[in-house]
């Protein structure tokens, strides 16, 4: 370590601060005295010996140990040690260089609150949050409820898990780690044998007001070849809402349920993320629109959605149209000219297939007589 300095090197000056190495010479009921070499004696006693206590009773004479000088004199004429501050300070740089090389490390998992989990790394309390979970870790709760998050996170209490330091500010001793970077790096390797448009068999695992989580299997040959390296039996992604069917959908559950067996593509691969498909492998029902459906034409749509936009029409189950808010003037006159459930007569005014859009305009009733 940078701080440590040889027992014995008399070319540095005694000063507060210094860490080095010490010979146990003598050991009292409240005391341990060190060998500095030609620094002198120095002495681990009173606040200093309670506080590492634990770790003194089992020093032999002869034995050596890191301490950090305090006092460079005290009455008796020994220079004060102090073991904890020493440790401390050690494991602190030991982080340090741990966080900038990127090293992994094992931890145990000690606790569990709304936010992450509890542990320490060295003796320093060390916080892992829920943000920096792997996929296969991450507690997939319906709604956000913190007290089924957290009833999820004490599942982990007694675990091992491996983890990368995230963040570390040592004067606060504020450690903050991440199981997700470091799996981050394994599936950066292994999804370097997927690309975008293949079709995987996957199982629904989460279902989320954004979309659904799901997870597929690793090929066994592909496990085999990365053995070393401890890569997962499944992958995790995700099928985000507008990625699940053609059809206009407010409930992910209403299309899919947990535990379903489903094939999706993978529509995108980056930063160790997966984004995946359903509807990618379901027929299209915007090809050949043109053919049933043209510019100019009257049809019967459904109003399913407003938005500030506009409001949603259903013109066929799987194809909806966009009514413009600026057709009514104002959001409050579309509201008070159409009821979500019911069907109007439409006229397109533009539709794009290969974009998925179909631009409508309401036909009031008198329009209509007129074409009668």
């Amino acid at each position: 370590m940078k701080k440590t300095l040889e027992q014995n090197d008399s070319t540095k000056p005694l000063k507060i601060g210094i860490i080095t190495e010490g010979k146990v010479i003598d050991k009292g009921r409240s005391s341990v005295f060190l060998d500095l070499g030609k620094w002198g004696t120095g002495v681990i006693y009173g606040k200093e010996f309670y506080e590492a206590k634990s770790k003194l009773k089992n020093l032999k004479i002869g034995d050596s140990i890191s301490v950090k000088i305090i006092d460079l004199e005290n009455e008796a004429g020994y220079i004060e040690l102090s073991l904890t501050e020493a440790r401390r300070e050690l494991a602190q740089e030991g982080l340090l260089q741990k966080k900038e090389k990127g090293e992994s490390i094992t931890v145990k998992i000690l606790g569990a609150n709304k936010g992450g989990l509890l542990t320490e790394v060295l003796g320093i309390p060390a916080f892992l949050p829920v943000s920096q979970l792997s996929p296969a870790n991450y507690p997939q709760v319906e709604g956000g409820d913190a007290q089924k998050i957290l009833k999820a996170l004490q599942k982990f209490i007694g675990k091992e898990m491996e983890v990368k330091i995230f963040d570390f500010a040592p004067r606060e001793e504020k450690l903050i780690l991440s199981e997700k970077a470091k799996e981050t790096e394994k599936l950066k390797e292994i999804l370097k044998n997927y690309k975008i448009g293949d079709v995987v068999e996957a199982e629904i695992t989460g279902i989320a007001n954004f979309g659904v989580f799901v997870k597929f299997s690793v090929p066994e040959k592909l496990r085999s070849q990365e053995n070393d390296k401890k890569i997962p039996e499944n992958l995790e992604g995700l099928v985000h809402i507008s990625e699940l069917d053609w059809q206009l959908i407010e409930d992910p559950s209403e299309i899919v349920e947990v535990g379903q067996k489903v094939k999706a593509k993978i529509i995108d691969i980056s930063n160790g993320k997966i984004s995946l498909s359903l509807k990618a492998l379901k027929k299209d029902p915007w090809e050949n629109i043109e053919k049933k459906h043209k510019k100019g034409d009257i049809i019967k749509g459904k109003a399913i959605k407003f938005n500030p936009f506009g409001v949603f029409v259903q013109v066929s189950p799987k194809v909806q149209g966009l009514c413009h808010v600026s057709e009514f003037g104002s959001q409050k006159k579309m509201e008070e000219s159409l009821k979500i459930g019911e069907k109007y007569d439409f006229q397109i005014l533009s539709i794009e297939p290969t974009e998925h859009r179909m631009s409508l305009k309401l036909v009031k009733v008198s329009e209509t007589k007129d074409k009668e």
